[in-house]
């Protein structure tokens, strides 16, 4: 039980405390409260919740995109998510080398822009590519031309589609180009210390070259759909409606499935010469009684009981009972 100081007690320790009367052992025997550093300059948006949930979901994008380049550029390109984390947009500007290529794009209908940054290890050999080449990346310090700040900007709008699909069950979102920069000093589209995910995916073209995607999503643009980031709102966000929906669905499609049902007189061992020698009229005893229930498949699974019948001149069965399922475990 803890033990509740009066108010007398407590200004003696404090009088004790401010005079050096107070013994070191009890100051330390004393329970000293947990502190937790925290920067006000770099607020905690994000939840670890969110970053997981956008994590999960620039994995799908890094599948799509790799399927994508792959195919755009005849060449084995595997793309991997490397992390996601949460900075303030001044450190993203910082960490950025210079020359690059920022693509600046909108997320219609959310409100502002997030920036995608491409390094030149990743965007020359692309470009090289795209043209006919095998590559090769040159010198990686120059700045691009205009010509292929025309072809960057067409290919980022084709890499940014494939953020539709990734967002599709989260919010309906559709990218927009606004603008191709190569100085990312001159980047000035939120205050220093705003928020932002940072989401890093790794590069690898061919066998040797390998560069670095960078997406900067500023946490003032997600803030209208950051309630759906949770795991909670994925599981909920679907209604009765769509439950009913989707079961009616289902329902008709494994209605027009084509299913194999083989109706089991009975079964009996024969030698090979006692069939070679069966003829026209013989009686083959099988191992089941007259009054004895047909075993019925569905597939090579034993489903039913049944008695045989007939429907007009059709032979037919009169499903009669239904087999228990014995596993195989007991």
């Amino acid at each position: 039980m803890q033990e509740v100081l009066s108010q007398s007690e407590i200004d003696a320790m404090l009088e004790a405390l401010t005079q050096g009367n107070l013994p070191v052992e009890e100051m330390e025997a004393g329970s000293v409260p947990k502190v937790r550093n925290y920067d006000f300059r770099r607020p905690n948006k994000f939840s670890k919740e969110h970053l997981r949930t956008l994590e999960m979901l620039h994995q799908h994008y890094a599948r799509h995109l790799s399927s994508f380049l792959s195919g755009y550029l005849r060449s084995n390109v595997n793309i991997e998510l490397a992390s996601v984390s949460q900075i303030i947009f001044d450190e993203f500007i910082r960490s950025i080398p210079t020359p690059t290529v920022l693509t600046v794009f909108d997320l219609l209908p959310l409100n502002g822009s997030a920036i995608m940054e491409t390094n030149n290890s990743f965007i020359f050999p692309v470009i090289d590519m795209v043209f006919g080449g095998s590559g090769t990346t040159g010198d990686l310090n120059r700045e691009l031309t205009d010509i292929e700040i025309q072809v960057t900007k067409k290919l980022m709008a084709r890499i940014l589609e494939y953020l539709i699909p990734t967002w599709h069950d989260v919010y309906e979102i559709k990218p927009e180009v606004r603008s191709i920069e190569t100085n990312p000093r001159l980047q000035q589209l939120y205050a220093p210390n705003e928020v932002v995910a940072l989401i890093t995916l790794s590069v690898i073209i061919g066998e040797n070259d390998q560069g670095m995607i960078n997406i900067c999503l500023p946490y003032i643009m997600l803030d209208p759909v950051i309630a759906k980031l949770s795991v909670h709102q994925q599981f909920i966000r679907q209604t009765p409606a769509d439950f009913a929906e989707s079961h009616k669905l289902i329902a008709q499609w494994l209605g027009q499935c084509a299913v194999d049902i083989t109706a089991v007189i009975g079964e009996t061992a024969v030698t090979v010469e006692d069939f070679l020698q069966v003829q026209v009229g013989d009686v083959i005893v099988l191992d089941k009684n007259v009054d004895s229930d047909l075993d019925i498949y569905v597939g090579e699974d034993i489903k039913f009981g049944a008695q045989v019948g007939s429907v007009g001149d059709n032979l037919a069965v009169q499903i009669v009972s239904l087999v228990e399922r014995k596993d195989s475990d007991e």
